[in-house]
């Protein structure tokens, strides 16, 4: 798709989703500080609203295609990882084989990173340890059309739909409550909490729930969407205080056990809000094309493999020289550095794959027509 016929609420998220995670990497792998504020601090939340994203997304393509009676669980798995192995497995090579990517990091069994399972499990400084979005996505993405194709075939399906997706918030919390009571002392700490609840699986897809949760009431209530929609400021102000919420109570305790169990569900409202807010025509977000949102949003994916550790290693060049990574020039480099390596990945890689694809694995095929009507 080009980038002129992209939704420019749904760029602007994403490119924002991009630069919070940009910010809280520097901040944590890089200059050790806060360099950019408070979005450093707060930049963590950039892969949740990644995932209401694709939340949102995917489940829209899944209801829509099996309103339709196209979808296809070979195309649509065949599509997935036409969009997502290239770019993975070639940086994941770099991670492999070459020496300023490796720098001495401990690394998982290479099957876990193979099989989009890493985060299983997952210690804080393994090499490649970012992909473990990329991994609780994936897993995501498989899971979803199955559970979506076995409820579709039931009496009820939307009710069930729905009864469905409230078990699985309430899971969300469970797991986190019983990940935090595993990571408290004697084991307390930032490793224990990030294995047992930050990378979890089970305890991470509330995002990816509330994004459903908005393809089920487009694809299900039309009358209920039409009318949400059409408040579209207001739900972008909704969305703006509730993640604002969000991010102070996660700010005053990151780690305490009631933001732990309950902040997830939250944060996954306030980004569910704005998701909604890009999809409402009559939104500012949905009206107002930010300059370069367009460019980094089909970049994102690309920068998100590639900027972590190329950071890293610019900024321990750049310090011999007398340039400071958190100064504006090692900044202005190394982000310049960064869009760089996304944009060649995404033109190298990615482009010619996305291009197979729409030629090999079209979106959709068309219903089969009845045995009589083809004759």
């Amino acid at each position: 798709m080009s980038i002129s016929a992209r939704q420019p609420g749904l760029d602007t998220l994403r490119a924002c989703a991009i630069v919070l995670v940009f910010a809280n990497h520097y901040m944590s792998f890089v200059t050790d500080e806060a360099t950019f504020g408070f979005v450093s601090r707060i930049g963590w939340t950039g892969v949740d609203l990644f995932f209401a994203l694709s939340g949102y997304l995917i489940g829209n393509q899944i209801l829509a295609g099996l309103r339709a009676g196209t979808f296809s669980m070979g195309r649509f798995a065949a599509r997935r990882l036409l969009r997502t192995l290239p770019n993975y497995y070639v940086v994941l090579a770099l991670y492999a084989f070459w020496p300023p990517f490796i720098d001495g990091t401990r690394h998982a069994p290479w099957w876990q990173y193979l099989t989009f399972t890493l985060n299983f499990g997952l210690v804080p400084g393994t090499r490649f340890s970012h992909s473990w979005s990329l991994c609780v996505e994936e897993q995501f993405y498989f899971v979803l059309p199955v559970v979506a194709l076995l409820i579709a075939r039931c009496r009820g399906a939307v009710a069930l739909g729905w009864f469905a997706l409230a078990c699985g918030v309430a899971a969300g919390m469970l797991f986190r409550e019983l990940g935090w009571q595993e990571a408290r002392p004697p084991h307390w700490g930032n490793g224990a909490f990030y294995t047992e609840v930050y990378y979890a699986t089970l305890c991470r897809f509330d995002e990816l729930l509330a994004g459903v949760a908005l393809a089920m009431i487009r694809q299900c209530h039309a009358p209920l969407w039409a009318r949400i929609t059409s408040f579209g400021n207001w739900t972008l102000a909704a969305g703006v205080a509730m993640t604002a919420l969000a991010w102070k109570l996660f700010l005053d305790d990151h780690f305490g056990h009631a933001i732990t169990v309950f902040g997830y569900p939250l944060l996954a409202l306030g980004f569910a809000l704005l998701v909604l807010a890009a999809l409402s025509p009559a939104s500012l977000l949905a009206r107002v094309r930010v300059p370069g949102a367009g460019s980094l949003a089909v970049w994102s994916y690309a920068v998100y493999l590639t900027h972590k550790q190329l950071c890293v290693v610019l900024a321990k060049a750049l310090r011999p020289m007398g340039i400071d990574p958190g100064g504006a020039t090692g900044i202005a480099i190394l982000v310049l550095a960064s869009l760089a390596a996304g944009w060649a990945l995404y033109r190298i890689v990615e482009t010619p794959f996305m291009m197979l694809r729409e030629k090999f694995v079209p979106a959709s095929a068309k219903p089969a027509l009845p045995a009589a009507v083809s004759a």
